[in-house]
């Protein structure tokens, strides 16, 4: 009785001692505090403020921003990117890995319960070493065993926070492989659209220069010209009809890099032709800042640092002990009859703690990896965030240039139009030769197609702007996954 009495006085003492230990595991569980990496941020974009000012029109950015261009064809193809490309059903399938991952995870949180029910029948050596009676028996038995981790020190937790972050990272990664096929179909498309407007400008000059030759021909025959005049524009006729064949190896390549891309056989694939007149629309560019949150590859590498950082909460768990509750219940007997009877049950319950008390190193060695992983992917993400305001900039840069390039080729073109219809007129009043006429030909035709390879260009700066922005992603779309 005194025994009793004395136990149930130690238990009163040690009461707030055991509360207060366990208040203090409570919050060890949580994992370890993270704050993003700080990194430098320009208040404009230096192309941007001496070019157009700059706005922060960011929700004229959303969605399917290719159908800025307004191009029907284009926006059909685009819309069969996510339906059929395989390397996005195979991010897809990577995100959905990680999930899974990330439910095993937290799956540690709760107790582990097996079971290893077994019949066995036994007969004992009548020469065994103890006892000399032959016998055999009978072992029903039905044991259930639990085991649970008590998570004090913040190993599981951290484990999961690492999980989770990185299940956001991989889905990061899906968007940013998204943004990346729309913007390869994108440029593919006007690079073909203009292999379009190259090939019809070929065809034209083929035209003008048949008709040049007949022209020449005649003269020939009326003894106006010599020989050498006809050969020049037959010369110049089938040069042209060359180049206007050739355009179609490089406009075949891309209409079969388009047929991948939506995931169609390239042989069972074909765009018509159309030319390219559009002009490259307005791109919203919004503030340097926005591009954390509105760059998929830059919260992609934001979420590995989180994870970075719970690792090291898991590599720092590893100095502590772990402590375990298991138990052991379930029947035992040795007939069927009574397997499952009350006196048949048996038990065991009660913690356990494994502590290691020598590992040379390893887990300090461990701990170390763990903090310079953390250093290396914030190293990263501060390079990722350089390396997008350079890619904007870049772009920015090659539209202002393209811009003022474009204007000036404008004139070029209408200044050698000018200049082959006083040579046609001068060859035709017979007071110029047809190397004249040639020369103004193949002036006029050349800068014709530099202007049709300048719009390409601005196309292709446009949408690799709108890449460089995001293409109005958000990182408030990243999943929530559960903690």
């Amino acid at each position: 009785m005194k025994l009793r009495r004395s136990a149930i006085a130690f238990a009163a003492a040690i009461r707030p001692a055991l509360i207060a230990a366990l208040l203090f595991a409570c919050a060890a569980c949580a994992p370890i505090k993270y704050t993003t990496p700080a990194a430098e941020v320009a208040p404009a974009f230096k192309e941007n403020a001496n070019w157009k000012p700059a706005e922060p029109r960011d929700a004229a950015l959303r969605g399917n921003w290719w159908e800025l261009f307004g191009d029907a064809d284009l926006n059909a193809l685009e819309q069969r990117i996510d339906v059929s490309n395989q390397n996005l059903k195979a991010a897809e399938a990577q995100f959905a890995q990680e999930r899974a991952i990330l439910r095993g995870s937290r799956s540690n949180l709760y107790p582990t319960v097996t079971a290893n029910p077994a019949i066995v029948r036994t007969r004992q050596s009548s020469n065994r070493a103890v006892g000399s009676v032959s016998s055999s028996y009978a072992d029903f038995l039905l044991p259930v065993d639990v085991s649970y981790e008590a998570d004090v020190w913040g190993r599981i937790r951290n484990s999961i926070e690492a999980s989770r972050t990185t299940a956001q990272a991989t889905a990061a990664d899906l968007e940013t492989a998204r943004l990346s096929v729309h913007a390869e179909l994108a440029v593919d498309y006007f690079s073909l659209r203009g292999m379009d407007r190259e090939k019809e400008l070929l065809d034209s000059a083929v035209v003008a220069f048949e008709r040049a030759l007949e022209l020449t021909q005649n003269r020939f025959q009326g003894g106006i010209v010599s020989e050498a005049d006809v050969a020049l524009a037959e010369t110049q006729l089938e040069t042209t009809r060359a180049q206007a064949v050739d355009v179609g190896v490089e406009r075949a390549a891309l209409e079969h890099a388009i047929a991948v891309l939506v995931g169609q056989p390239a042989s069972t694939f074909a765009i018509q032709p159309a030319t390219l007149r559009e002009t490259p629309p307005d791109v919203p560019i919004g503030v340097p800042s926005a591009l954390l949150e509105r760059r998929p590859d830059i919260a992609a590498a934001e979420r590995r640092v989180a994870a970075a950082n719970a690792q090291v909460g898991v590599a720092t768990a590893a100095f502590y002990p772990i402590l375990t509750l298991s138990g052991t219940g379930g029947f035992e007997s040795s007939s069927l009859g009574s397997w499952l009877a009350g006196a048949s049950n048996f038990w065991t319950i009660g913690p356990a703690a494994l502590i290691t008390i020598f590992d040379a190193g390893r887990r300090r060695a461990t701990a170390d990896q763990a903090r310079a992983a953390y250093a290396e992917a914030a190293a990263v993400y501060r390079q990722s965030i350089l390396s997008a305001f350079g890619e904007v900039e870049d772009q920015l840069a090659a539209l202002r240039v393209l811009d003022q390039e474009a204007a000036i080729q404008n004139r070029a073109v209408d200044a050698a139009q000018r200049s082959l219809t006083q040579a046609t007129n001068r060859y035709r009043g017979g007071l110029a030769t047809y190397l004249e006429v040639t020369s103004a030909q193949n002036v006029a035709l050349a800068n014709e197609r530099v202007a049709v390879e300048l719009l390409t260009r601005r196309m292709t700066a446009s949408v690799l702007l709108m890449k460089g922005l995001g293409g109005g992603w958000d990182a408030s779309t990243l999943p929530a996954l559960p903690r």
